[in-house]
């Protein structure tokens, strides 16, 4: 069974959304006596309301558990299925009472709220998840707006969906908690009256329940959009503004760019090769070259581009300095690197001198290759494919993969360097096992050559059926 580093998941996301409040884990218990094994966790000492224990979780940094007798009212613990609802509940005269105007509104009212099966449970427990407290069975994510939306999006970001949320009105626990447990997929609330009188929820903030395991996947969805340059808080660019500078350049040469990619006769296919330092992209590549696939290899683009007397060298000494010029004239590298590395604001403005010939010499080379082969299978080498986004240039992604382990011993042992430099590399590039979501097609390449070899023709075969079906596609006008 996988057991999940909770903290280093919640310390991810309270980094990429600056969260004011603890991420609460909670657990379904169907015995009270199962809160004693609980460590450092409170009993409350009084009666309460649910959204009090929440708030003591995520504002007081308490674990805390109830049974049923722990709560004030019913409207709470039968939500939670520590007991029925009363006939003065189901028959609407509670909720006549504040919340509408007759009692057949407050029987509708209660009709509607999704419950947790009466009896199921004995007792609940929450407590900050950053604590490993127990293995939750949600979590509650509290926050304003815009860290929701980039929350949502980061939950859409693989394997899209579109999110219904529900308000039933006054009990978002039910919106929130119990429809999450039941259909065990992400639900947004807006904090109802009676959480925000007793439970202290903000006037801006909203709340999400997620399964568990989908926070692994929000965090990895934040930090792939990060990457991308949406993050929190969100800065205003301005409505009377020029916006083109602040759009992606792909955005706004979009067309462009994908009829360049399709020159020529348009039959040719274009598969990214992409992977982790020392995973072997090489010897992936020219098994590739072996069967016949041409290579365009974006590092090599990157060191012409850059070469003494190019536009895009003369660009990085004006802005930089000649302080990333080596003795010869040409760039340092590794001087480069280090100016740049953490430095967001002068990573973006290096690539705005290097992608755009980049780019250029790339549309180059596939004109010069489908001019020979129209109908070529174009491998594309490019080390940093997913974490610059370019996925959608290529027909197929091939991702080289070796475990984490693996290429710190190959890290080691090829560039002679100590195991503790060997990770701090692998610290500060996007992990591997993150590239595979994006994959077409995976190559293992922690056993022999012969075993790489064998899934090498295997992708082959595959993407030489996915280039005839494109010209079957296009002989026949599809």
């Amino acid at each position: 069974m996988k057991t999940t580093d909770w903290e280093k998941l919640v310390r991810r996301l309270e980094l990429r959304l600056r969260l004011k409040s603890f991420p609460v884990a909670l657990k379904m218990l169907e015995e009270a006596a199962e809160l004693e094994k609980i460590p450092f966790l409170r009993r409350p000492g009084r009666q309460l309301t649910f959204c009090q224990m929440l708030n003591l979780a995520r504002n007081f940094d308490w674990t805390v558990g109830a049974e049923l007798k722990d709560f004030i009212f019913p409207s709470c613990s039968s939500i939670l299925g520590l007991q029925e609802l009363p006939e003065s509940h189901r028959d609407g005269t509670f909720r006549s009472i504040v919340w509408v105007a007759t009692k057949a509104d407050g029987r509708r009212f209660e009709e509607s709220i999704p419950r947790l099966p009466a009896g199921a449970f004995a007792a609940v427990a929450v407590a900050p998840l950053v604590y490993n407290p127990f293995a939750p069975d949600l979590v509650l994510v509290y926050g304003n707006p815009a860290q929701m939306i980039l929350l949502i999006n980061a939950l859409q970001f693989t394997d899209y969906k579109v999110f219904d949320f529900h308000c039933v009105g006054e009990s978002s626990c039910a919106d929130a908690v119990v429809r999450c447990l039941q259909e065990k997929k992400p639900y947004l609330a807006l904090p109802c009256y009676g959480e925000r009188r007793f439970g202290h929820a903000q006037d801006d903030e909203l709340v999400m329940a997620l399964p568990p395991e989908a926070l692994e996947k929000a965090v990895l969805g934040l930090d792939a959009l990060y990457r991308r340059g949406v993050r929190y808080p969100i800065c205003y660019a301005g409505a009377e503004s020029d916006l083109s500078p602040v759009f992606p350049p792909a955005y706004l040469k979009l067309e462009e760019m994908m009829v360049r990619v399709r020159a020529g006769s348009g039959r040719h296919l274009l598969v990214g090769v992409t992977g982790g330092i020392a995973a072997g992209k090489s010897t992936v590549s020219e098994m590739l070259a072996e069967l016949g696939s041409p290579l365009i290899d974006f590092d090599a683009i990157a060191r012409r581009v850059v070469e003494p007397g190019t536009p895009g060298l003369q660009q990085i000494v004006d802005y930089f300095g000649r302080q990333v010029l080596a003795p010869n004239g040409r760039l340092d590298r590794k001087k480069l690197s280090d100016i740049v590395f953490g430095d967001l604001e002068k990573r973006k403005k290096l690539e705005s001198f290097t992608h755009p010939p980049i780019y250029e010499e790339f549309f180059r080379e596939i004109e010069k290759i489908t001019a020979r082969d129209p109908e070529a299978i174009i491998q594309v080498a490019v080390p940093l494919l997913i974490e610059l986004n370019l996925q959608y240039l290529f027909d197929a992604i091939l991702v080289v993969w070796v475990p984490a382990e693996v290429q710190i011993e190959r890290l080691t042992a090829r560039d002679g360097i100590s195991r503790e430099a060997a990770e701090k590399i692998l610290q500060a590039q996007l992990p591997i096992d993150e590239k595979l979501p994006f994959a077409d097609h995976v190559i293992d390449n922690r056993h022999d050559l012969e075993a790489t070899r064998k899934q090498v023709v295997e992708v082959w075969n595959k993407l030489r059926e996915t280039a005839a079906r494109r010209f079957r596609g296009d002989a026949n006008g599809g």
